[in-house]
């Protein structure tokens, strides 16, 4: 999905763009249902868009079941257990529960409609330089839209890319390996 929506940004055929849904529960609404289609093969995605990814049909499986979604929020629900000492937290595990939705609706809304820009594109997408902290280098989406193969996605001085030094960290520990950038669908 990530590879259509930096081919086909601000089209129809995005998957996630604000262009064409009145507002981000709708354009959630459709990318789920986008998601769901090429996970269950409702989708045929063309093979340039699939190559050099993983295929572990098993564990996409397993991902993307109930049981796995129970077991995270049960995961979560411990957390709170162990370490919530104020009632008041409580009220944060909806929002760490469906975490990841808002996290996109945020990239994927809010960057395509306010910010500002560093490079002129074909496209919609802008930096959030105020909540970028809480999407980790996600915000700076008009940077990642430039140069999306980037480990870092802050390009000017004051915009700091918080996932940049646990890659570098991660590779220095050889957990991962930074290779030469693929290029991309942009």
């Amino acid at each position: 999905m990530h590879r259509l929506h930096h081919a086909y940004t601000d089209t129809e055929k995005d998957p996630h763009s604000p262009s064409y849904t009145p507002n981000i529960f709708a354009m959630m609404w459709r990318t789920r249902g986008i998601y769901q289609d090429i996970l269950h093969g409702r989708m045929v995605v063309e093979t340039k868009f699939t190559k050099n990814t993983p295929n572990w049909p098993a564990l996409d499986a397993f991902a993307n079941g109930a049981v796995s979604r129970l077991l995270w929020v049960g995961i979560y629900i411990v957390f709170f257990i162990l370490f919530a000492h104020n009632p008041w937290l409580y009220l944060l595990l909806p929002v760490v529960i469906t975490m990841s939705a808002f996290h996109g609706a945020i990239v994927n809304w809010f960057a395509h409609k306010y910010g500002y820009i560093n490079f002129k594109l074909k496209n919609t997408s802008m930096n959030l330089l105020f909540v970028d902290v809480l999407m980790l280098g996600e915000s700076y989406h008009n940077n990642h839209h430039k140069h999306p193969s980037s480990i870092n996605f802050g390009t000017r001085w004051f915009e700091i890319d918080p996932m940049y030094p646990v890659i570098r960290l991660f590779n220095w520990l050889h957990i991962i390996k930074i290779t030469k950038p693929v290029a991309e669908f942009c």
